[in-house]
């Protein structure tokens, strides 16, 4: 097999409300609203040179449609579908345009039932900053002003099902994993990778079919301190943070749309590599695990059940 998955390309979410997250994309997390076509808006952040990241759609609940994953060649997108289906996936070829700006994939459902698409191609419309001898930020920027998303974390009725055949039949690794003892080897959480950040795609207990959150990435602390002072100047509802996870050492604010998809803005974390050993965490350490800063444990029920 060739390179396979590269990245998490894009998010596709439900919201009851189109204009008011359209200004929260927009607006307050600082995104260039590419196009509005069939009731779903597009958009991306300053720093990325696909045409979207971020699709929202009008519909009568909230939640996560579906999740597009960029491959590196059509050889390999060959040989992923083969895999999915060798593990029992129902695999639907979808066509170019099919999905706006997008080129041909495959759609499958995974164990969660969460919809995930793979692709090759995207319609590229460059960064805002130019090519040749860069700034290293633009002018202008609204908001938060992300750079671009990072990673998504799911739910899952059979976490552990679901994590091992992500890992089998899309080759993704693992970074870290949340087991019952140390004694235990099999995961109920996982953190999952293909690019060199300690996750793309996370898993936990919970339902199937449902999002707990998608992240942006800032480039440090600094910028999660100003994303709060953002999210307070405009109403937003934070969930939790600013606070740092023992997990991934990432550095963190939850937060909702308008819709109550939770969002979060994420720095920090470590560079994995598809050699470096699994590390474990175990769950009587779980609340140290989410919340490093203040660990406690009623914190725990409420943040991981919550789920759109």
């Amino acid at each position: 097999m060739g390179e396979g998955i590269m990245r998490l390309g894009y998010v596709h979410i439900r919201t009851t409300d189109l204009e008011a997250s359209r200004r929260h994309y927009r607006d307050v997390m600082g995104m260039q609203e590419m196009a509005c076509h069939n009731d779903r808006v597009y958009f991306k952040c300053w720093d990325e040179y696909d045409h979207h990241s971020v699709v929202v759609q009008q519909s009568d609940r909230a939640g996560l449609e579906k999740m597009g994953f960029k491959v590196h060649t059509y050889d390999d997108l060959d040989a992923l579908e083969k895999q999915v289906m060798q593990h029992g996936g129902a695999v639907t070829r979808f066509s170019e345009g099919e999905n706006y700006k997008v080129g041909q994939g495959i759609r499958f459902e995974i164990p969660s039932g969460h919809v995930m698409e793979l692709y090759v191609e995207m319609e590229q419309v460059g960064k805002a900053l130019p090519s040749l001898n860069p700034p290293p930020y633009p002018e202008g920027l609204k908001g938060v002003g992300a750079p671009r998303i990072d990673h998504l974390l799911i739910t899952s009725e059979k976490p552990t099902e679901t994590i091992e055949w992500l890992m089998k039949a899309l080759n993704f690794y693992m970074a870290e994993r949340v087991v019952e003892n140390e004694h235990s080897d099999k995961p109920i959480a996982a953190w999952l990778f293909r690019s060199n950040t300690p996750h793309d795609i996370a898993i936990i207990p919970g339902p199937d079919k449902k999002i707990h959150h998608f992240a942006f990435w800032l480039d440090d602390w600094f910028e999660i301190r100003k994303a709060g002072d953002v999210f307070s100047k405009n109403d937003v509802s934070i969930d939790v943070g600013p606070e740092r996870h023992g997990i991934t050492r990432g550095q963190t604010i939850y937060y909702f749309d308008p819709a109550g998809n939770r969002n979060e803005v994420f720095t920090g974390g470590y560079i994995a590599y598809p050699d470096m050993p699994v590390v474990t965490w175990t769950v009587d350490q779980l609340d140290r695990g989410i919340f490093y800063f203040n660990h406690r444990k009623e914190w725990i029920e409420g943040f991981t059940s919550n789920v759109t």
